[in-house]
């Protein structure tokens, strides 16, 4: 696992151990980057089931001003922390350790408008559709945003989430699907 692009180009990253985690691999991200950016010129993004940083990262090595992680895995948390640290990013992430749902209520608060959204919450966690929701409903991602959600591919979004529509979604291998939705 690594950064793929951008400031921080092939750097490790390290892994949460256990298997309550499993990382986005390198494959992935490449395509969802490939298909979202390649590269950013400001914003800010939201990392809201953070796991190891790998997504956040990735954006802020791809121009992203600022990101915010938040994971409800005390190890997952330590992992983001010292990930960060070595990307040199300290200045431009902040962790939290809170569940999901807390967490979208308490930066609901902090009026924050994201450019970036990213998702990939445990593929057995089947409330994808209801954060999606929550978040339209909390105003949180930016007129020209994006959601980028990760998860199994027996999954199908409908095609809209309150005021957003899926744009994309992508298959990969017999497991995972990324799907991107955004305003209409």
């Amino acid at each position: 696992m690594r950064v793929i692009a951008g400031k921080c180009k092939g750097r490790p990253l390290k892994a949460v151990p256990g298997i309550n985690t499993r990382p986005t691999t390198d494959k992935i991200k490449e395509s969802i980057f490939n298909i979202i950016g390649p590269y950013f010129d400001g914003g800010e993004g939201l990392d809201l089931f953070g796991g190891s940083g790998g997504l956040g990262l990735e954006g802020l090595s791809r121009g992203l001003d600022k990101v915010i992680f938040v994971d409800r895995d005390r190890k997952a948390v330590d992992v983001i922390k010292q990930n960060i640290k070595f990307c040199g990013f300290e200045d431009q992430a902040e962790v939290f350790c809170n569940d999901a749902n807390r967490a979208l209520k308490a930066i609901m608060k902090r009026g924050f408008k994201f450019s970036h959204i990213f998702l990939d919450p445990p593929y057995k966690l089947k409330e994808l559709e209801a954060i999606i929701a929550d978040i339209d409903k909390a105003q949180l991602l930016s007129e020209s945003g994006l959601i980028i959600a990760e998860h199994g591919i027996e999954l199908m979004l409908p095609d809209t989430i309150g005021g957003l529509r899926l744009q994309r979604r992508e298959v990969y291998g017999s497991t995972t699907a990324v799907s991107i939705l955004n305003y209409k």
